[in-house]
């Protein structure tokens, strides 16, 4: 199934992109990791800067949705999770995100010592082990003995937002609610996440950035293609390679011009076209 881009007015807190820009703000944030974990924090800070998981769009790295730290140096990378694919492995997710960050901390030369407690919180609206809970909160204990906990700092959360009756708090079923449906309510937290979408909406570099955003994805996913259909091939199918990057390109400049809507040098920026390419691609658009 070819993949189609969604239209921007039509983004809601559930698509990965306005996901991270509503949580880019530094209240709602906040204000959402203390629902999750029904607790207070006094501040929190972003870390992305920080960040070298720059994986290429193809391959296995991470782009983090939200990171963040608190004030006693806590570790909270908060991911939106909307595919419910069988064989998705989800679990394996999490180890993985889990297993990325250690070694970017680790890579900064700290010791083992000195990995903090982190948690990898996923928002899935669906039940991914079939419980019906709302929260499932997951930690090493020891098998023989429940109450031997391992102590290594790794927690990972996961929110099923379909979730019913397992006592969880009024702003944490209301966050739910206006992932599920985009219930706005009475709820401040929620009228604040309401406002910040639609301020992102009404954003134009926003909207030109998810263009972007999304022609990346859509190009990675035909490359992942690609890549599994050339196993085997020989090596004179290079060339065709090239000219299969080369349509790609020029898809994604007519279709940036054409939604944004913008000059074929603009949508040429927007995509970091050298400017050695430039001539040659205008005179085939």
């Amino acid at each position: 199934m070819p993949y189609t881009i969604k239209a921007w007015e039509d983004l809601t807190i559930q698509d990965d992109f306005m996901f991270k820009a509503v949580m880019q703000d530094k209240q709602l944030c906040k204000g959402v990791l203390e629902a999750i974990l029904n607790q207070p924090i006094r501040d929190i800070r972003y870390l992305a800067e920080e960040l070298s998981l720059k994986a290429g769009y193809t391959s296995r790295g991470v782009r983090l949705d939200v990171y963040v730290e608190d004030e006693a140096h806590t570790i909270y990378d908060v991911e939106m999770q909307v595919r419910n694919e069988e064989g998705d492995a989800l679990p394996q997710r999490l180890r993985y995100y889990q297993s990325q960050i250690d070694a970017q901390i680790l890579a900064q030369g700290r010791d083992f010592a000195e990995l903090r407690q982190t948690l990898v919180i996923f928002i899935c609206p669906f039940d991914p082990f079939g419980r019906g809970w709302h929260l499932y909160w997951f930690e090493n204990t020891c098998r023989r003995d429940a109450e031997l906990h391992l102590e290594d700092g790794a927690v990972k959360i996961v929110l099923n937002t379909h979730g019913t009756g397992d006592g969880i708090s009024p702003q944490l079923q209301a966050f739910m609610d206006y992932v599920n449906s985009g219930i706005i309510g009475a709820n401040p937290l929620i009228r604040a996440m309401d406002e910040r979408v639609h301020a992102v909406k009404r954003d134009e570099n926003e909207r030109m950035s998810y263009m972007t955003y999304e022609l990346h994805l859509r190009d990675a996913r035909k490359a992942g293609r690609e890549e599994g259909k050339a196993e085997g091939l020989v090596e004179g199918e290079a060339r065709g390679e090239v000219k299969g990057r080369m349509q790609n390109l020029l898809e994604n400049i007519r279709s940036l011009m054409q939604s944004l809507p913008c000059e074929a040098s603009k949508a040429m920026d927007l995509l970091n076209v050298p400017a050695a390419d430039r001539k040659a691609i205008l005179a085939q658009l």
